[in-house]
């Protein structure tokens, strides 16, 4: 029974130096570079979008108010973003608005969770909220529900 001690309190020493100070369990899944890979979970889980026939309109990063700009290299992931969306930009004359909008992605315990939404033209769009989960096989879209229809 005397052994038993030492190891108790050597196992809650070494789950004391496993976590961070503020008892979160580390950094933010976002900080360890997930960020591009949920997001390519969505577009080509849920938008079906890839780089031949299913290209998707400009990219629109949104993180609330702020510039949001994780630096992706969507072709690890079988996409391809060619444009990007300036919200403050002008409209091109006789051409519609479009643009696929994702927000920076939420992260818990289970997985993460995305706001997303795209506009085909001026009254045709709608958005997204997706769940995806990571696992095996990386990160999979889980279930998408409607958050918006224009």
């Amino acid at each position: 029974m005397r052994f038993a001690v030492p190891i108790l309190v050597s196992a809650g020493l070494l789950s004391a130096c496993a976590t961070d100070p503020a008892g979160t369990g580390g950094p933010p899944m976002a900080e360890n570079g997930n960020d591009c890979a949920v997001i390519a979970a969505v577009a080509k889980g849920h938008y079906q979008f890839n780089t031949t026939d299913r290209l998707p309109p400009p990219l629109w990063l949104k993180d609330g108010d702020r510039a949001w700009s994780p630096r992706c290299d969507w072709g690890r992931y079988g996409l391809s973003f060619p444009r990007t969306y300036d919200p403050n930009a002008r409209p091109e004359p006789g051409k519609p608005t479009q643009w696929v909008s994702f927000d920076r992605p939420v992260y818990d315990g289970r997985g993460a969770t995305v706001q997303s939404g795209i506009l085909h033209g001026p009254l045709a769009g709608m958005g997204v909220e997706c769940r995806v989960i990571s696992g095996v096989a990386g990160w999979t879209v889980g279930e998408c529900r409607n958050t918006w229809i224009s």
